[in-house]
C-alpha cells in the first residue's frame, strides 16, 4: 500500500503548482527590485548596473528558494520557504557603503555570511531561550513592521508631491478590498487563488484608470547575465562589518521564529537541532553568493508565511516553482521589466493583506500563553514598547551615532532582543516561579514549537 506523503512534501500538477508558485511570486516580487533600486538612488549607480544588480538580486532569491524549499545537503530547511533582501539588510549595506565604499559593503556581506557559519553552533545552544512567548512577540512585529514598510509603498515618500496622492491610496485600498472578496466568493482552488487574482484585479483597474505604464518593459536588453563583483573587488573592514554581523544575530533569531511558524502553519513538529540550523545554513550560502554578485544578505522572508497560512497550500514544491520562475525572471530581462511594471499600490495593497495575516499568527501563539503570568505578559509588553516605538516613530534615534541608529532604528532587532532577553530574566534567573502562575501551559500545538 503506497505511503500518503506529508501535505509539505506532496507535489501538485504542473498547473497548480504554476499558479500557486506564481501567487508566491506577485507577493514577494516587489521586495528584491525595491531594494535594488533603493540601493541604486542612494549610491547614484549607473543605470546599466543597476539593471544588472536586479537580475542577481533575482537570481540569487530564485536559488535561495529553491534550496530553502529542496534542500541541498544541510542547506534548506525542506520548508515551503522563500528569500529576499531584507529591509534592515539593504538599509546596513547602504550605511556602510556611505560611511565607507560600496566595495567595503560587499565585503561586510561576505563577512557576516562566514559569520552565520561561526557563530551558528553556539546560537543552536540558545535555542531553548526562544519560547513561544519569544516566537508569537517576533512574529507580531515582523508583520506590524513589513506593513509599516509596504504603507510607505502605497502613500509615497512624505515631502515629495505624491505624498497621500488619494488615486494611490484608492487603488491600494480597492486592491485590499479585491482580495477579501475573491476569497468570500471564489471556490475551491480558485479561492486560495484570491491574493493573486487581487492583485491582477487591482492592476486591472490600475489600467483602466491610466495608471500602469509598460513603456519600459520591452527598452533595454532581452537577456540580463549578473557580474561578479559589480563594484570591484571587496574591501574587509572588521569595524566597519560589525552592524551587519550584529544583524546576523537578530537574523538567526528571526530564521528561528519563521521556521517555527512555517512548520506550524503546514503542520510539520519543528525539529529546531535539525531545521533551524539547515534555515539558517541557507541563509550563510545564499548572502555569500550575493555577496560575490553585489547584493546586501539574502535571507528567509516572512513575507510568504501569510500566503502559505491564506490558502492552505502546504507544499514546498510550490515555492520551488516560485523559485524557478525568480531564476527565469533574473534571465530574462523583460519579464522582470513586467513585474516591475506593476504598480506599487497594488503592490502594497496585496501586501499589507498578507502581512496583516502574519500579525494574526503572531497573536494565535500569544493567545496560547498564558499572559495571566506577570513574566510572560511584561515580556511580550516589553517587547512591543521597544520594537514598536521605532517602527511608529521613524527617526527617533536620529541624533545617535550613526552606527547605533542601524541597530536602535530597526525596531524588530530591537524587539526581538528585547524579548529574548526579559524572557531570560523571568524565566531562566531568580526565582522561575514568579513567572509562573497557575496552568501556564506551553503553548499549543506544543509538538511544533516547544524548545528542545
Amino acid at each position: 500500500m503506497a505511503t500518503i506523503p506529508h501535505p509539505v512534501d506532496a507535489v501538485l500538477p504542473p498547473r497548480q503548482l504554476f499558479a500557486f508558485g506564481l501567487q508566491h511570486l506577485l507577493v514577494m516580487i516587489a521586495s528584491p527590485v525595491t531594494a535594488v533600486f533603493a540601493v541604486g538612488r542612494a549610491l547614484d549607480l549607473p543605470a546599466t548596473l543597476t539593471a544588472n544588480l536586479v537580475s542577481a538580486t533575482l537570481l540569487v532569491c530564485g536559488l535561495g528558494t529553491l534550496v530553502q524549499s529542496l534542500g541541498v545537503w544541510r542547506f534548506g530547511s525542506r520548508l515551503p520557504f522563500v528569500m529576499v533582501p531584507g529591509g534592515a539588510p539593504v538599509f546596513i549595506f547602504l550605511g556602510i557603503a556611505t560611511l565607507a565604499d560600496v566595495q567595503t559593503a560587499s565585503g561586510a556581506v561576505l563577512v557576516t555570511a562566514a559569520c552565520y557559519v561561526l557563530l551558528l553552533p553556539v546560537f543552536a545552544r540558545c535555542l531553548r531561550f526562544f519560547p513561544p512567548v519569544v516566537i508569537g512577540t517576533m512574529l507580531l512585529l515582523v508583520g506590524v513592521n513589513l506593513i509599516a514598510v509596504y504603507g510607505g509603498v502605497i502613500a509615497g515618500r512624505p515631502g515629495t508631491p505624491a505624498f497621500g496622492d488619494p488615486a494611490s491610496l484608492g487603488l491600494a485600498m480597492a486592491t485590499v478590498l479585491l482580495t477579501v472578496l475573491f476569497v468570500r466568493v471564489l471556490p475551491g482552488t480558485l479561492g486560495q487563488l484570491a491574493v493573486m487574482f487581487g492583485l491582477v484585479a487591482g492592476t486591472l483597474l490600475a489600467a483602466a484608470a491610466g495608471m500602469l505604464r509598460l513603456d519600459a518593459v520591452f527598452a533595454g536588453p532581452a537577456l540580463s547575465l549578473p557580474t561578479a563583483f559589480p563594484f570591484g573587488w571587496p574591501k574587509f573592514n572588521l569595524a566597519a562589518s560589525l552592524p551587519m554581523v550584529l544583524f546576523s544575530v537578530i537574523s538567526m533569531a528571526e530564521a528561528t521564529s519563521q521556521t517555527v511558524a512555517v512548520s506550524e502553519v503546514v503542520g510539520r513538529p519543528v525539529d529546531r537541532r535539525r531545521d533551524v540550523p539547515r534555515t539558517i545554513l541557507g541563509d550563510a550560502l545564499m548572502s555569500l553568493l550575493g555577496g560575490c554578485l553585489g547584493t546586501a544578505l539574502i535571507i528567509t522572508s516572512g513575507e510568504n508565511i501569510g500566503i502559505v497560512r491564506a490558502t492552505g497550500v502546504r507544499s514546498r514544491y510550490v515555492t520551488a516553482a516560485c523559485g524557478a520562475m525568480l531564476v527565469v525572471l533574473a534571465l530574462v530581462a523583460p519579464l522582470a521589466r513586467l513585474a516591475n511594471a506593476i504598480p506599487a499600490p497594488v503592490v502594497g495593497g496585496t501586501a499589507v493583506v498578507v502581512f496583516a495575516i502574519i500579525c494574526g499568527m503572531g497573536i494565535d501563539i500569544l493567545r496560547r500563553v498564558d499572559l495571566h503570568a506577570p513574566g510572560n505578559l511584561y515580556t511580550v509588553a516589553a517587547a512591543l514598547a521597544i520594537g514598536l516605538l521605532p517602527i511608529l516613530v521613524p527617526g527617533m534615534y536620529g541624533r545617535f551615532p550613526a552606527a547605533l541608529q542601524i541597530i536602535l532604528g530597526n525596531g524588530l532587532a530591537m524587539g526581538t532582543v528585547a524579548a529574548v532577553l526579559f524572557n531570560i530574566v523571568f524565566h531562566h534567573l531568580g526565582r522561575p516561579a514568579l513567572a509562573a502562575g497557575p496552568g501556564d501551559a506551553p503553548a499549543a500545538p506544543a509538538q511544533a514549537v516547544r524548545a528542545p
